[in-house]
């Protein structure tokens, strides 16, 4: 008994040498800060360190004000570390960018799948004839096929890092989605140069041939035929509509998503985040007009229009089909303005320029 009140009275001993050595709840006037203690505290990081520690909004509201400070990094923008019109980027282009942009190629989807069952295959009325026009060289197949090659990973891997946040990441989860996308940027990055070059050499190619003529505009005007189940309207080797697309797709549209795309894939070239943005922005849209064209020129290039493929497979058509979508391409040829067989007169001048240099 004695030893359990003799431990009573130690514990009572502790609890009021304890609550001694605690401050007074009652602060005085010393205690508070000052207003201006408060106010400097709103600017100074150490003073709001006294008044209220381990508040940081001092660093991140200067952080996030624009000012330049001292950094490491390139002078032309290193020292701000928190661009702020980066959210207005990320909210257009999570929002309308994205969006819009995804209903418009589904709504072109949607279009070209319509037009087919109203129309189904454009075909020859006649029979072959089983005489053969050389259509494509080797050389022209060759670089289209490449152009073509990368301009599919291209599409491919752009649609999965515009799209795949909002299509792919809730279907196939975090995990593989990032793998996904960690591809789909790595590819991008490096078909990207590569799809430039092709774009150079296909216009060199193709540029004498997709000079505008006043029956283009014709062409035009009447759809090619394409919107009735009348006869085509007569065009040279390339139609009003390929030479539009020429012009406008691989061109215009072609020189804009490769100027953008080196802005954004050589970031080393003293360029702002803000003019990264910018261009970012352009090349977004451009690459959808892009992709809306050319799904127009694989329909029609493959089940929309028979034997348009084996052109660019085998580089010949036969001669009935030459005469009905391509007349006066056609008449060219008959009238020998233009060789049928462009690759077997191109061998033969130089195997002639051979023996003459050999004599």
């Amino acid at each position: 008994m004695n030893r359990a009140i003799r431990l009573l009275v130690l514990l009572v001993g502790l609890w009021g040498v304890a609550a001694a050595a605690q401050p007074s709840g009652t602060a005085t006037s010393d205690d508070q800060p000052s207003p201006n203690a408060l106010q400097a505290s709103r600017t100074d990081q150490a003073a709001r360190q006294k008044i209220q520690p381990l508040n940081n909004a001092p660093t991140w509201r200067a952080a996030n004000s624009g000012a330049s400070g001292f950094t490491n990094l390139p002078d032309h923008e290193g020292g701000v570390l928190i661009q702020s019109a980066g959210e207005e980027w990320r909210q257009l282009r999570n929002g309308p960018v994205t969006i819009n942009g995804g209903w418009f190629l589904v709504a072109v989807l949607l279009l070209i799948a319509a037009y087919y069952l109203w129309r189904g295959p454009i075909g020859v009325t006649g029979p072959p004839t089983g005489r053969m026009i050389e259509r494509f060289t080797v050389i022209e197949r060759a670089v289209h096929w490449i152009n073509a090659a990368c301009f599919v990973v291209l599409a491919l891997s752009g649609v999965v890092l515009l799209f795949g946040k909002h299509l792919l990441l809730p279907v196939i989860g975090y995990t593989l989605f990032s793998l996904l996308a960690t591809i789909s940027k790595t590819g991008h990055n490096f078909v990207g140069p590569l799809f430039a070059v092709t774009l150079i050499a296909m216009f060199l190619l193709y540029v004498k041939d997709n000079f505008p003529r006043a029956y283009d505009f014709t062409w035009l005007i009447k759809g090619g035929g394409l919107l009735s189940r009348k006869a085509h309207v007569p065009s040279d080797r390339f139609n009003g509509g390929e030479k539009l697309m020429f012009w406008g797709a691989l061109v215009l549209l072609g020189t804009i998503v490769a100027v953008t795309g080196f802005i954004l894939d050589f970031p080393n070239y003293e360029q702002t985040r803000g003019q990264m943005q910018q261009a970012w922005m352009i090349h977004a849209v451009a690459a959808v007009l892009f992709i809306a064209v050319i799904m127009g020129h694989v329909y029609l290039g493959t089940i929309g229009m028979r034997g348009a493929l084996d052109a660019m497979k085998t580089g010949y058509v036969d001669e009935a089909w030459a005469k009905e979508h391509h007349a006066r391409w056609y008449e060219d040829i008959k009238a020998g303005k233009i060789p049928a067989q462009r690759s077997a007169q191109a061998g033969a001048r130089a195997a002639g320029s051979a023996t003459q240099a050999q004599g």
